[in-house]
């Protein structure tokens, strides 16, 4: 979850999130993860499921972002999203996943010319990304959060007090926050743009601005070792006057409505014992990121 654009994510859905750590680690694997898979049924919802099982292996679109899907410094593969495709695509008869790396702007392009099986990256669930794949329902939601100087002196717990309290604002590149920020009323050229979430903890430790926005999963895991930042309560930011929360799932192909149904049924069993959330929580998550929003509502139908 990360520019091209992070959770990066602008507004219009084209970009989800810079890429973080781990992008560097991904070129060894790259080449491996290149070839093309079979090309998919177009008739009767999609055949992809039955040559998955037959292959005994799915590859999963990643794009190198902690803690969404990344190679760790092992080599091996983690992440929300991958450690949750090992426990469903099992339970679909499917026993091993591999990455193919891309960048996150290319992982929709890469999977509708069939260079991977599903994007397995936290991708946000957009009415822009909905005409172009199929989303499973969310297996997390995302409020936002400010890192702010120890005690938030300035009081800031959301876009219109930033905007109230004419405090120094920064976000990340291409991150959805810009578009929040401007909504309230802050100016967009006034806003300090830098690569990420590590760039605006020092942003703010350095007292270069009062505040860095970004999500609640992001800022309260970069503030962790700070002697001088905290993160402040996640919070819903407005988008066209209303209440607005982010949602990431799997991405398929526009025909494989079989695959997409059968995941969406394992996942939904996972949500109602409880594992889901044992599977991502080792990855900052907290039973606040938890959710039961469809894709269909975050589609916009």
């Amino acid at each position: 979850m990360a520019p091209p654009l992070e959770h990066g994510e602008h507004i219009s859905g084209t970009n989800r999130r810079s890429l973080l750590a781990g992008v560097a680690a991904l070129g060894a694997l790259g080449a491996a993860g290149c070839s093309r898979v079979a090309t998919a049924s177009t008739t009767g919802g999609g055949e992809l499921l039955d040559r998955l099982r037959a292959a005994g292996v799915v590859r999963l679109g990643i794009a190198g972002e902690i803690p969404f899907g990344y190679i760790d410094k092992n080599g091996d593969l983690t992440g929300e999203a991958p450690e949750l495709a090992r426990v469903i695509f099992k339970r679909l008869g499917v026993d091993k996943v591999q990455p193919v790396p891309t960048e996150f702007g290319s992982l929709i392009p890469g999977l509708n010319s069939q260079q991977f099986d599903v994007v397995a990256a936290g991708m946000y669930v957009t009415p822009e990304r909905c005409e172009q794949v199929i989303f499973a329902d969310p297996d997390y939601q995302m409020l936002d959060s400010f890192i702010v100087r120890k005690g938030n002196p300035k009081g800031l717990h959301n876009y219109k007090d930033v905007v109230a309290k004419k405090a120094k604002f920064a976000t990340g590149t291409g991150y959805a926050e810009i578009g929040y920020a401007v909504e309230a009323g802050y100016k967009e050229s006034d806003i300090l743009i830098v690569p990420d979430q590590v760039a605006g903890l020092n942003a703010v430790e350095a007292g270069r601005v009062d505040v860095f926005a970004g999500t609640a999963l992001t800022t309260r895991e970069v503030v962790k070792k700070s002697a001088k930042a905290e993160a402040t309560k996640a919070f819903t930011p407005t988008v066209g006057g209303k209440p607005h929360v982010d949602g990431g799932a799997f991405a398929f192909r526009r025909t494989e409505t079989n695959l997409r149904d059968a995941f969406n049924a394992e996942l939904r069993k996972l949500k109602k014992s409880g594992e889901l959330f044992r599977v991502l929580k080792p990855f900052g998550f907290t039973q606040a990121e938890m959710t039961d929003l469809t894709a269909k509502e975050l589609c916009g139908g």
